[in-house]
């Protein structure tokens, strides 16, 4: 085989590596159908078949393993087609409940993953991010993440993240609180043994868990304290490597415990005693006042926002959910919460209205820009059908 790949030109080899990947998709999306076939089978109440045993003396009985609307299942039947997967029940039952979803409450997203669009692990993900979405609000997510399979996974995933917010954002600000409840600092401790092996000998770890709000002003804050630390630091020595950003960043975050070497390094001020005076009538001349930094609290910090809204075409209205730059699908009430810490704010809205009559632009759709496809395979991208032959099977 290997012989034979290397006698192929490179269009061959485009056009084998092209039928690999969809080969590989149609085995994952035979693999759920098998998987809900046996569901199917074994949908019935075990406990009406005749000498049944008992749930109480650990009978078979039906359980619910995907979300609303989803059918019932054996739970023993699994077991045995998890021996025949090779895998755990956890991860066959995981599996059976990205099936149901997909067919019950995501049949536009399940019809995309039989014609091969997208990976099959994009489509089971997003069923199992939607799974607590009741079988109404369900069908945004259906319908957004159908129209994006052409895209890139990351794509999607954000996509349906953004519906999924948009379906249920009471809920969404509930998971948000119940997050805050469980904010915390943690940092690490030596275990015996561990001081001579390994790179843990005099080094050790900080995990946080804060508000984004706070994360992102703590990500800006050191980036730009450890920029000032490598600036003052000057070129290194002859023959010596550069220190990294890495570094720099940690030495930030380490001197964030002594504040007031922070702030005193951001005025200028260093430790350097005053030279003694030569004559008692010598008196050592002031130090001029050390200006303040530009961004500092006087002026107050600086914050450009570019947020992708969407806008009603009846109402006016803008949507629950806007799509942040760099950070993902929001609740409004969390781009407040961005801004609360700046003085000087430069808000760019991106309002997608209508494109056509009856087709409202997805701010969640943007295309991203910048996007480029290599000479050797734009033949592979262009008008590419999702089913059928593909643009270069003709040789």
């Amino acid at each position: 085989m290997i012989s034979a790949l290397a006698e192929m030109s490179p269009k061959r080899l485009l056009q084998a590596a092209d039928e690999a990947v969809l080969d590989g998709r149609r085995v994952e999306v035979r693999k759920l159908e098998v998987l809900l076939a046996w569901g199917d089978a074994f949908s019935g109440d075990p406990q009406d078949e005749p000498n049944a045993v008992p749930v109480r003396y650990g009978g078979p009985r039906l359980i619910t393993l995907g979300g609303e609307g989803t059918p019932k299942v054996s739970d023993l039947a699994l077991v045995e087609i998890a021996v025949a997967r090779r895998e755990s029940v956890f991860t066959t039952r995981r599996r059976a409940a990205d099936a149901f979803d997909l067919r019950h409450r995501l049949p536009l997203v399940w019809a995309g993953l039989q014609a091969l669009r997208c990976e099959t692990w994009v489509g089971t993900k997003v069923a199992a991010m939607s799974r607590k979405l009741t079988a109404e609000q369900v069908v945004i997510v259906d319908v957004a993440v159908a129209e994006a399979l052409d895209e890139a996974p990351a794509r999607i995933l954000e996509i349906a993240e953004a519906k999924i917010i948009e379906a249920d954002p009471i809920a969404h600000a509930e998971r948000i609180e119940a997050n805050r409840a469980r904010k915390g600092v943690w940092h690490s401790r030596p275990k015996p043994g561990e001081s001579i092996e390994g790179d843990t000998a005099g080094i050790g770890s900080v995990v946080a868990r804060i508000d984004e709000v706070d994360l992102e002003a703590h990500r800006e804050f050191i980036e730009e304290l450890a920029q000032a630390l490598a600036t003052h630091a000057g070129p290194p020595a002859e023959g010596e490597e550069p220190l990294s950003m890495d570094h720099w960043r940690a030495e930030a975050f380490a001197m964030l415990a002594d504040p007031a070497a922070v702030l005193a390094f951001l005025r200028g001020e260093t430790d350097q005693p005053v030279d003694e005076p030569t004559d008692e009538f010598d008196q050592p001349a002031e130090a001029p006042a050390p200006e303040a930094p530009a961004t500092g609290p006087a002026a107050g910090p600086s914050a450009v926002v570019v947020v992708h809204v969407a806008e009603d075409p009846d109402t006016g209205a803008l949507g629950p959910v806007a799509r942040v730059e760099g950070l993902g699908p929001r609740l409004l009430s969390q781009v407040r919460d961005l801004l609360r810490r700046h003085a000087n704010i430069t808000i760019t809205p991106v309002i997608d209205r209508l494109r056509t009559p009856h087709r409202r632009q997805d701010p969640h759709r943007a295309p991203h820009p910048g996007r480029r496809v290599p000479p050797r395979h734009r033949p592979l991208h262009q008008d590419r059908p999702a089913t059928g032959p593909r643009p270069h099977d003709a040789i």
